[in-house]
């Protein structure tokens, strides 16, 4: 050894450099933050090892990941709703699916799902990486695991996986992809997609889809019926035209948009597409006979609950293996039907008089301490009328809107701009007595005093959905807006109690293979006002309900009567009434429609010229109800036998204010 050297501990080289070390880190011979810092071998080695052993397990995978057999979709269960009681209801969800070969399917069926869902279908490797990026992105902020999938991938989920959006399903999905795409022609899985896919309607596959919406076979159908029927493979529920005016309005616009990107992806020419200018309307859904009466729309209720509560989807209905178990009470279901038709026959005579044609009636039933709904008319048949009358979106309320505007008075305090001689009553501030006899004016100045936004305000909190509140212009205070008869049911259940509201329900548990899914107990009653506004408009709606059904309201109702209707002089093509006790509140409306179209009719003499605009009919069909199903709701004080007025009450004699007994003559009878 040199003389002025001296062998560093350990056999190191005193000039750093890490001497024997096998991995120079924390790199020796540098200070401070440097000697943190890897080396760009240490970096380069790290991801080669790193990218090495991603590429082995990846290999791995492939290699162990096999294509098990399609799903039997004719092993698929039925969907089966229970009644309030636990009795079974009906079976739905067999599986109506035809398969067809490719050579049978348009090829402007084929271009417009391949222009519109995988451009490059053709040469992709059966996967999307953006897609998997972005399903990566939103598991890591929380968010549902989804994104841009190939028609490779959505044929993988439809026939071999579930429709779980969670990241073990998307993994298994990947490799199947990747793999079904090495293993089958492009030709082939397109067909398979094609099969498989859900169109709604209770159908699957692009055979049975054309026989749902057009009543032909998929061979017939032309560029422009193909590309609504890829349009609606987005989703069936918010795209079938025939569910309603928001429905129709998005399937128009993605049909435009198909055809225009296939003119865009070259698989249509311009002059070709300048030909499709008329939007294919499809035929009207028919429901099986199995969901006739009143059955269908009670469905329709519990399946909108399934899928705003919980997430299921109209395909997860589908496939079925689902126990739904309801707040339907057959009884009530069965005499709600009866009075309509009863009060129907003994009114209107549509054979011989022209205005009492086209006239449909909506009604529910709800549980007034909880918003459970117990019973709904959505028309005469569910098989023949499929729009839901109890649920339409389109009617609206008029008068039986104005105690939302009283309320929002109350609450904050627009009160004190109502001219005082509206009333005539020296204590009042005009708004109650205006509210009984119907004032518009008194509305239009309480609104536009406490402001129209406070006014939406107060009936959103009540329980009217937010997109069935009108602009908010002058009009709006005198019932503009078109809330269904389940929500107004519900709503006026907070004028009858303390000011609470309660979220109508109509499911109470759902089971699938033995298990309990979450998510279904009964929505929490939240605070719409002060109770001491809603005794105060509680209060007018009293006096209002005892001058719409009579001076002998007192003889035939045991406890009061919360009621809120429509006039003659409303201006609106709808009548309504909504009455609400302790028990139940329920809502009754009625409207003529075009035959083939949501347009609303005038109502002037509908039932004759005495009907006051069909005003008159709703409270007759609500007291007949509610003689049916509450016979303990009427006074049992012996009292003097009266007949009931005859611009209230049915003209039944078998109904006398006397003999309150007499209204159970109509419980166990079906419709």
């Amino acid at each position: 050894m040199g003389i002025g050297t001296t062998a560093a501990p350990g056999g190191a080289d005193p000039r750093g450099g890490g001497g024997g070390r096998y991995l120079d880190f924390p790199r020796a011979g540098r200070r401070g933050w440097r000697r943190w810092v890897p080396s760009w071998r240490l970096l380069s080695g790290s991801v080669l090892i790193s990218l090495g052993a991603l590429l082995g397990l990846f290999a791995l995978i492939y290699a162990n990941t096999d294509i098990p057999a399609e799903h039997d979709v004719a092993r698929r269960q039925a969907t089966v709703y229970y009644w309030a009681d636990g009795t079974r209801m009906v079976s739905v969800g067999d599986v109506n699916r035809q398969e067809v070969r490719l050579a049978q399917i348009p090829l402007s069926v084929q271009r417009a799902v391949v222009s519109a869902e995988n451009t490059d279908f053709y040469t992709d490797p059966g996967v999307s990486f953006k897609g998997i990026a972005r399903a990566g992105l939103n598991m890591i902020k929380g968010e549902e695991i989804q994104g841009g999938s190939t028609i490779t991938q959505q044929y993988v989920k439809n026939a071999y996986l579930s429709q779980d959006q969670t990241l073990s399903r998307k993994a298994k999905e990947f490799f199947l992809s990747l793999k079904i795409s090495q293993q089958r022609s492009k030709p082939e899985i397109l067909e398979g997609y094609l099969n498989t896919s859900w169109f709604g309607r209770d159908s699957y596959g692009i055979q049975a889809a054309a026989q749902a919406y057009y009543g032909i076979s998929a061979k017939d159908l032309n560029p422009s019926q193909a590309a609504l029927l890829t349009a609606i493979l987005k989703g069936a529920d918010t795209l079938d035209p025939s569910l309603g005016p928001s429905q129709h309005e998005r399937a128009e616009r993605r049909w435009r948009y198909i055809l225009d990107r296939e003119v865009e992806t070259g698989a249509m020419s311009a002059a070709e597409r300048a030909g499709y200018t008329e939007f294919p309307e499809p035929k009207q859904p028919v429901k099986p006979n199995s969901q006739a009466g009143q059955i269908g729309y009670l469905v329709d209720i519990a399946n909108k609950y399934l899928k705003n509560r919980s997430g299921i989807t109209d395909q997860d209905l589908a496939d079925g293996g689902l126990r739904v178990f309801t707040t339907f009470e057959k009884d009530k279901v069965f005499a709600l039907a009866d009075s309509v038709d009863r009060i129907r026959r003994q009114n209107l005579a549509p054979e011989t008089r022209e205005s009492d044609r086209n006239v449909q009636v909506g009604a529910a039933s709800v549980r007034s301490q909880d918003g459970a709904v117990v019973a709904v008319y959505g028309g005469e048949d569910a098989v023949t009328h499929f729009s839901n009358n109890a649920d339409t979106s389109s009617v609206p309320a008029g008068s039986a809107f104005k105690p939302f505007v009283f309320a929002a008075a109350l609450e904050y305090g627009g009160l004190g701009f109502v001219p005082a001689d509206l009333s005539g009553v020296p204590s009042s501030p005009g708004l109650d007595e205006s509210l009984v006899a119907s004032r518009d004016d008194a509305f239009i100045a309480a609104g536009e005093n406490v402001g129209l936004d406070k006014v939406k305000d107060m009936a959103v909190a009540t329980g009217l959905r937010e997109d069935s509140m009108a602009q908010l212009d002058p009009a709006f205070p005198v019932g503009t807006s078109t809330p269904s008869a389940v929500r107004l049911a519900s709503a006026y259940t907070a004028f009858s109690g303390d000011g609470t509201g309660h979220e109508p329900y109509s499911v109470t548990r759902v089971e699938r293979d033995g298990a309990v899914l979450g998510g279904f107990e009964p929505p929490r009653a939240r605070r719409a006002m002060d109770p001491a506004v809603a005794l105060e408009v509680g209060e007018a709606l009293q006096r209002l309900g005892s001058s719409t059904l009579g001076p002998t309201r007192d003889q035939w109702f045991g406890a009061p009567v919360w009621a809120g209707r429509t006039g003659a002089d409303d201006g609106m093509k709808s009548a309504w009434f909504i009455g609400a006790t302790k028990e139940l509140s329920t809502s009754v409306t009625m409207f003529r429609t075009e035959p083939e179209g949501a347009e609303l009719l005038d109502m002037a003499g509908v039932g004759g010229a005495d009907s006051e605009q069909g005003t008159v009919f709703p409270p007759r069909i609500w007291s007949d109800y509610q003689l049916s199903v509450a016979p303990d709701s009427f006074t049992s004080v012996p009292v003097a036998p009266v007949a009931p007025p005859a611009d209230t009450f049915p003209a039944d004699s078998a109904r006398t204010a006397g003999d309150p007994a007499a209204g159970s003559q109509s419980l166990g009878t079906t419709s």
